[in-house]
């Protein structure tokens, strides 16, 4: 694996680890500070700025240690010279939901940059599918088409 992506996956591995333990500067530690992050909870139209997105965390941690799971399934990195991405699918849930829906998996998408020789994240995104019968999701899709 290049020297980039296997930095990236242990930055990336190094962060979930951060989420999990409730260490907010291990969270914030490789984020650029005019990160963008689309998250699963309001506000829709996502969180800008480091000072943002920093105060998204608590609840999230407090739920955490509630019992519930954050634990990357599969990630998979692609680096440019001063560019990557990175996807992922995380079991995000507690052990309830997740044993009634063993399949319900969290997205996560990085945008990343280099900054003064180091990878930063630029872009963060998680979300949730919708699960809808096939042909809702197809109406949806019409609907959309008609705009």
């Amino acid at each position: 694996m290049p020297a980039d992506e296997e930095q990236i996956r242990t930055l990336i591995e190094r962060w979930a680890e951060a989420v999990r333990s409730g260490d907010l500067d291990g969270v914030l530690a490789d984020h650029a500070d005019d990160i963008v992050m689309f998250d699963v909870p309001p506000p829709h139209e996502g969180v800008r700025g480091l000072e943002s997105y920093r105060r998204t965390w608590p609840y999230f941690f407090r739920w955490l240690a509630q019992g519930a799971l954050f634990e990357i399934e599969t990630l998979d990195v692609t680096a440019g010279e001063d560019v990557a991405f990175a996807h992922a699918l995380l079991r995000c849930g507690t052990p309830e939901h997740l044993a009634g829906n063993p399949e319900h998996r969290l997205r996560l998408t990085f945008g990343l940059r280099r900054r003064d020789g180091r990878w930063v994240v630029a872009h963060e995104h998680h979300s949730f599918p919708i699960d809808e019968p096939a042909e809702d999701a197809e109406s949806d899709t019409e609907q959309l088409s008609l705009r």
